[in-house]
């Protein structure tokens, strides 16, 4: 693995980055087998043929940038082995929610050969510290990976044009893949559903130049309250949605709090033919889930419930944040029969 990356790893010498080597180096020297494996799992995951030759391309490349995320706590989205993902991804057309399955797939494949290991396999004490940074690593992965692609024009299936925010089809993909892991690890997550109050009558009064202005505007202020590996997405035509792993449910909520404040202080307008003042604000939803092991979690039952609450956040008198902890729409997994 010759290529670095902008993001450092710790501390030299430090017991993570040491740790961060050792990862790495397994990766490295199991990557055929890890790709193998992969692949051979991956076929079976989508409705779309994909040649075996394709995916062994694919397959050789997330299992190293796998590892180049762990080793360095993070990738450059302008590295050159993200580029030619990003040029294969693009050659076969290959649909992003594709596209990260196999990285998720290969995650777990990762773990799988990485808790073999003698030395910081699943036996021994650094294991829960391995596991969590491949994980993360993951995550690292498919977020330059759609960094990466906000660099080339055209990317209408990852960006949306207005908001410059990413797109439902990209958020419902990456949604999927982390209810997964949450079920799998037993991990909590946020989501945050914030919808324009009364954007249709505002288009239908003043144009739609201006509600277009207020969307491409809240684009901007909401990504500033959160986390480079957030994943804000515009979820319909007056709604954008938030996904965040590993948060505690109460700054979750926070957050989506200081949002509504902020929209309500900051982007109201004059109408200069009535020099009337609109004011612009926000309801929103908060989705509070802290899994546990084997739960399995439908995202597009996640989402209904998440619009759902928005509608009753409205019909509550609007400009607010209805708040779900301890979401309750999992499944536990079904036990296995007695023999």
């Amino acid at each position: 693995m010759q290529e670095g990356s902008k993001y450092p790893g710790g501390r030299s010498g430090s017991v993570q980055d040491d740790l961060r080597h050792q990862i790495a180096g397994v990766l490295t020297d199991r990557a055929e087998v890890i790709t193998a494996d992969t692949v051979a799992i991956f076929p079976y995951s989508g409705a779309q043929q994909l040649e075996p030759e394709f995916c062994q391309r694919i397959g050789r490349l997330l299992t190293q940038l796998l590892g180049l995320a762990v080793r360095d706590g993070g990738l450059d989205p302008r590295g050159g082995v993200i580029t030619d993902l990003q040029n294969e991804v693009t050659a076969r057309s290959l649909p992003v929610g594709r596209l990260f399955t196999f990285a998720y797939l290969t995650e777990r494949t990762a773990l799988d050969e990485l808790a073999l290991n003698d030395t910081i396999g699943a036996t021994s004490e650094p294991w829960p510290l391995a596991a969590q940074l491949v994980r993360r690593a993951s995550f690292d992965l498919l977020a330059a990976y759609a960094e990466r692609t906000e660099l080339e024009p055209g990317q209408s299936t990852i960006i949306d044009k207005l908001t410059t925010l990413h797109t439902r089809p990209l958020l419902e993909a990456v949604l999927a893949k982390e209810l997964e892991r949450a079920g799998r690890f037993g991990l909590a997550l946020s989501f945050i559903l914030f919808d324009v109050d009364r954007l249709s009558a505002i288009n239908q009064e003043h144009g739609y130049g201006v509600g277009d202005k207020i969307l491409e505007r809240l684009g901007i202020l909401i990504r500033q309250y959160f986390r480079s590996h957030d994943w804000v997405a515009r979820y319909s035509e007056d709604s954008i949605a938030v996904l965040l792993s590993r948060t505690d449910p109460a700054n979750a909520s926070e957050l989506a709090e200081r949002v509504r404040a902020s929209v309500a202080d900051r982007l109201g307008f004059t109408d200069h033919h009535s020099e009337r003042n609109v004011p612009v604000t926000l309801s929103a939803a908060v989705i509070n889930l802290a899994a546990a092991v084997g739960d399995i979690i439908d995202p597009q039952r996640l989402m209904a419930d998440a619009e759902a609450a928005v509608e009753r956040a409205k019909q509550n008198g609007r400009n607010r944040v209805e708040r779900v902890d301890g979401y309750s729409g999992t499944l536990r997994a079904a036990a296995a029969p007695p023999t």
